[in-house]
């Protein structure tokens, strides 16, 4: 629901800068609408993508569909690239070759000055949500944005600091013309915004190819899942431990355990798939898979 409202918010933003760029003849504000028609187009990537990612596992699909949020949102990615950074540095260029004024500024003002209110809440809210996460994890909010399994939270997060820098970055840009009556300003504005995107877009597209290719969880969870299974009351030793984002919030866990007594054959597959499924009972669990240790190799510490 959240991205569905910043989706209507974007659209409506885009078209009202969009009307106002071609109104003033400002590169700035035609950057800014290029932004924003940038934006509108990558929150339907993630509606697709936190639905396609949720569905279950089934024959085809044994760890589920996870990584698919990575896929669509590598799209918005590249989309934001394409649309918002290299149309805004180009249209910036152009401008910088045939400069005109800006007229009606204060029409683009008033726009800049909605645009930065609705932002602003957007970012709020995702920063409010990243700080409960961040708390969780015990970690700063800007390592949780930046390497979490989560592509949406990070993608809002990107795109809304991007927003809110840019429509400042337009307003100065308009401000400057206005006062010094050099058009180049503006233009610079408008390149200014498409470099900001193209860090953003590039940021994002790395963080989505390093989940795409399999990411390991971090060193913390890590460790609470290897003391976990440690202090589990039929695991001796862990000698072995596997686990790998397979979507947001969503591991994959391959061991290797020591179980405890000297059962037989079928009672240990048994307790082994007893335990798989009580793994996979955690929320961020999606599959478990245990074997048996060899007798001379090491226990693993956490």
């Amino acid at each position: 629901m959240t991205v569905l409202i910043a989706f209507l918010a974007n659209l409506l933003v885009a078209i009202a800068k969009t009307v106002v760029a071609v109104i003033t003849g400002s590169a700035s504000m035609m950057a800014e609408a290029a932004h924003s028609w940038a934006d509108a187009g990558n929150e339907v990537f993630l509606l697709v993508a936190d639905r396609r990612s949720s569905r279950p596992k089934d024959e085809r699909h044994p760890l589920g569909h996870g990584r698919e949020a990575y896929v669509w949102s590598m799209f918005a990615a590249v989309g934001i690239f394409t649309a918002g950074a290299v149309f805004s540095v180009m249209h910036g260029v152009q401008e910088l070759a045939n400069p005109a004024p800006v007229e009606s500024a204060n029409l683009a003002y008033i726009v800049l000055g909605v645009a930065f209110v609705l932002e602003g809440i957007s970012f709020t809210q995702a920063i409010v949500q990243a700080r409960r996460q961040a708390r969780k994890a015990d970690t700063s909010v800007f390592r949780l944005v930046l390497h979490t399994s989560n592509t949406t939270l990070r993608a809002v997060v990107a795109e809304d600091s991007a927003a809110l820098v840019g429509l400042v970055v337009a307003a100065a840009g308009i401000f400057v013309h206005e006062i010094t009556g050099n058009a180049i300003w503006d233009a610079l504005g408008s390149i200014v915004i498409g470099a900001l995107l193209g860090v953003v877009a590039l940021v994002l597209i790395d963080r989505n190819r390093h989940f795409l290719i399999g990411a390991s969880s971090t060193p913390e969870i890590r460790s609470r899942v290897g003391h976990s299974l440690q202090e589990h009351a039929e695991i001796a030793r862990v000698t072995y431990l596997h686990l790998e984002y397979i979507g947001p919030g969503r591991l994959f866990l391959v061991a290797e355990v020591d179980l405890e007594g000297d059962d037989p054959e079928e009672e240990v597959a048994r307790q082994m798939r007893r335990i798989e499924q009580e793994l996979e009972g955690h929320e961020m669990i999606e599959t478990a898979v245990l074997s048996l240790s060899v007798s001379d190799e090491a226990s693993l510490e956490f």
